[in-house]
């Protein structure tokens, strides 16, 4: 299958990897980012593709929030249908959307941009979770390493499918942070992420906006920061090097530290 296959039978080989407390850990950290990425103000506003940014972003946290707080039951082996299709998903993602942002994603214009958008990244949502039902169903099987972090890079991926020459979207992090070289920031991101949002002096939860160059062409590109709460130090906090219960050694941070960026490209 996919590279979820790949690192889930990574985690496997490890010991530690084998129970669900890993992916709970992973979890509650995304609950707790979610609740910060609705209420983010945009930096350098530069047109009204802002608000296209922010409504993906928070559409992104809100299905992550779903598989977080499903871990148990993804992770449970005695049971076989999870109740997890692409629709059940979808329908538990858009009520923490209207919850978070005041507002139904079926409301914005089809035609407009933010509507083709939304709705690409909602079909999106429903395709990974309909294409790995074997995976999540499957009984006799604990851990299966379908926590938020793998769930989102597949969903960005296949929204990048359909957004092609349009959007794209993943979830990356500083050098020193990342887990999955296949989201490594490019130059400019880790510019600004250097220069802006690791500055001392940088507003907390405040995201950047700017028109910049990817693959030799103009684009809209938001940055959104995001933060370690007391619950993601189980896995990223200390000591430093120690290997966390899902394989990966610990990165050493603090509470509040910058932990990962939503990087968003709209093209023009």
């Amino acid at each position: 299958m996919d590279g979820h296959d790949a690192l889930s039978t990574r985690w496997r080989r490890n010991k530690l990897a084998r129970t669900s407390a890993g992916a709970l850990a992973v979890g509650i950290f995304t609950a707790f980012m979610f609740s910060i990425v609705a209420n983010v103000p945009v930096l350098s506003r530069t047109d009204d593709n802002d608000p296209i940014a922010k409504s993906l972003a928070t559409m992104l946290r809100a299905s992550r929030t779903v598989i977080s707080r499903n871990q148990d039951r993804l992770n449970d082996p005695n049971v076989g249908d999870k109740g997890l299709s692409g629709r059940a998903v979808l329908d538990q993602t858009i009520a923490l959307f209207r919850q978070n942002g005041d507002i139904d994603p079926a409301s914005f214009d089809p035609n407009s941009l933010q509507g083709k958008l939304i709705r690409m990244q909602m079909d999106s949502i429903a395709e990974v979770m309909d294409v790995h039902q074997e995976t999540i169903n499957r009984q006799g099987v604990g851990f299966k390493g379908f926590i938020p972090a793998v769930f989102s890079r597949m969903v960005n991926e296949a929204f990048g499918r359909r957004a092609a020459g349009i959007a794209e979207m993943k979830v990356t992090a500083p050098l020193a942070l990342l887990r999955n070289p296949h989201v490594k920031p490019d130059e400019w991101e880790l510019d600004v992420i250097a220069t802006k949002l690791q500055s001392a002096s940088w507003p907390k939860n405040q995201a950047y906006t700017a028109m910049a160059a990817q693959n030799g062409k103009p684009v809209e590109r938001t940055l959104f920061p995001e933060y370690y709460g007391a619950s993601c130090l189980g896995c990223h906090g200390s000591p430093k090097g120690e290997i966390d219960i899902t394989g990966f050694p610990k990165e050493g941070a603090s509470e509040g530290d910058l932990g990962g960026i939503i990087s968003i490209a709209l093209f023009h």
